[in-house]
């Protein structure tokens, strides 16, 4: 942040337009020389000079887009007079590689599996195969919740019905099957289950003994499954899930939270309803906590390659060519996989997005990256594949909210951090989520939504002091601490696996 004033935010030397920190009417000083020509929403951009027709739009010192008419200064800055524009970029492999120093070690308590790997959280899930049996497996986690026999595992967190809507009507073979062949197996290795019965209906596509077969999913003491066609239908089926999960339960059940180093953490960050505040305040200020994380040897997980475009060199430049040219790869896999859907990368940001501020996918992607901190990037994996390194990685994925945490979890995932501008009320069970606020009007809105209030950062809080408050609070977090997702009950219906390929 390099020039402001109690209006606005220059947020680099280079920028031709500043970044209004509340409403401005006509008139309204901006900075020296600037007033506002026109209205200004909160959050939105003032050019600072005249800006041609056809020139480039400068923000955190890098273009956001191309001036579609000529602007004047003080005029705002937005879809009426901005528009995406060609756009190379100079990818620098390792030109920008910051190692990130080691700190004293942190610890949390969680829950130790046999793996090597440690949950934050000890759910029992029931995973589904196919949509076909989700109704099946709702019905058993309902029936364990009339019995009320839970209540006697107080090590036990919950049980989670996990259900999706394919499975069949694909392909066996090929991207769609892999990729949810690596998601349902990712769900059943994740650390914050601590036992898993999967349920199928039996004639599916996505079998699971293509799951069990292949190693994917084969631990007697905490994964069990069946099909309903084989037990006997639907009764047949609750009854006999109702008798396996009392031992599920008891089982996982056995173990009791201990010490872990916070190199255990993989923690997954998103953005969603973001505004033009998110890049200033509530990415940046999650950077800083991933930066503190990898420094203690942990994992942290950057997705949503649509919402990385356009800013992929900050990334290429932080790490490798060989792990450069794996990004480079997914983003033009996307621009093909857009094309022939009849989609465009520019397609983002979403009318919420433009409402907070934000213009072209140029813009939000330079502040979605801001979430990824300083640290080199040391991977890149495909969705749901076992993240199997420490460090910053990126793994590929919609930016759909809840079919990239699908991933993430999948992934390995025993952490999220979500940064909202404009609100979001979601949960990712089994895995907890802290929700981060971009700034001071959400916070005052939503604030039983909302864990961390990174809109203090424009009131004078310090990046570095809040991205410390969001690191404490992974740590509490991790250790059993409610968010104000959890308390709220949310968490049931955002298994959201990608579907690539044709429905058959």
């Amino acid at each position: 942040m390099t020039d402001s004033s109690p209006t606005a935010l220059r947020l680099h030397d280079s920028d031709n337009i500043l970044v209004a920190l509340l409403p401005l009417a006509p008139g309204a000083p901006v900075v020296a020389g600037v007033a506002a020509s026109e209205a200004i929403p909160a959050g939105h951009k003032i050019a600072t000079c005249a800006i041609a027709a056809g020139e480039p739009v400068r923000k955190y010192g890098q273009v956001i887009g191309i001036a579609t008419q000529d602007i004047s200064a003080g005029e705002h800055v937005h879809v009426q007079n901005l528009g995406m524009g060609p756009h190379k970029q100079d990818y620098g492999f390792g030109s920008n590689v910051s190692p990130i120093a080691s700190l004293p070690p942190a610890d949390f308590m969680g829950y130790h599996r046999p793996s090597g790997r440690v949950g934050t959280r000890n759910y029992i899930g029931i995973l589904t195969s196919v949509n076909c049996s989700g109704s099946v497996a709702r019905f058993i986690a309902e029936e364990a919740g009339r019995q009320g026999w839970l209540a006697g595992f107080p090590n036990v967190d919950g049980i989670v019905p996990i259900v999706h809507g394919t499975g069949c009507g694909m392909s066996g073979k090929g991207e769609g099957y892999e990729t949810l062949f690596r998601t349902l197996a990712g769900y059943g290795h994740n650390p914050n289950f601590g036992a898993i019965l999967m349920v199928g209906l039996g004639c599916e596509v996505m079998q699971i003994g293509d799951l069990v077969d292949r190693q994917a999913l084969k631990d007697s003491a905490r994964f069990r499954y069946m099909t309903i066609q084989q037990t006997g239908g639907t009764r047949a089926t609750v009854d006999k899930g109702i008798a396996i999960l009392r031992e599920l339960t008891a089982e996982a059940n056995r173990i009791s939270r201990a010490p872990a180093p916070a190199s255990k953490l993989v923690l997954g960050m998103q953005c969603g309803g973001s505004d033009g505040y998110s890049g200033i305040t509530a990415n940046p200020a999650l950077g800083v906590a991933s930066d503190l994380l990898v420094a203690q040897g942990g994992i942290s997980i950057l997705s949503e390659t649509s919402e990385i475009y356009g800013a992929e060199h900050l990334l290429t430049r932080r790490s490798d060519e060989v792990t450069g040219r794996k990004l480079l790869d997914l983003i033009e896999w996307w621009e093909d996989y857009t094309a022939r859907n009849f989609g465009d990368m520019d397609n983002n940001p979403s009318p919420g997005n433009k409402r907070g501020g934000l213009t072209t996918i140029l813009e939000k992607s330079l502040g979605a990256v801001a979430k990824g901190g300083h640290a080199p990037l040391s991977g890149v994996y495909r969705y749901g594949e076992p993240i199997d390194a420490p460090g910053f990685v990126f793994m590929d994925s919609p930016g759909y909210d809840p079919c990239s945490v699908t991933g993430q979890v999948a992934s390995g995932a025993n952490l999220i951090a979500f940064t909202t501008g404009r609100g979001s009320v979601s949960g990712y069970q089994p895995v907890p989520s802290i929700k981060i606020a971009s700034n001071p009007d959400l916070w005052r809105r939503m604030e039983p939504d909302m864990d961390v209030n990174a809109g203090e950062i424009l009131a004078g809080v310090t990046l570095e002091e809040k991205g410390h408050e969001i690191f404490e609070l992974m740590l509490r977090v991790a250790s059993g601490a409610h968010t104000k997702s959890e308390a709220q009950g949310f968490g049931a219906v955002e298994f959201v696996p990608w579907q690539i390929g044709a429905v058959m």
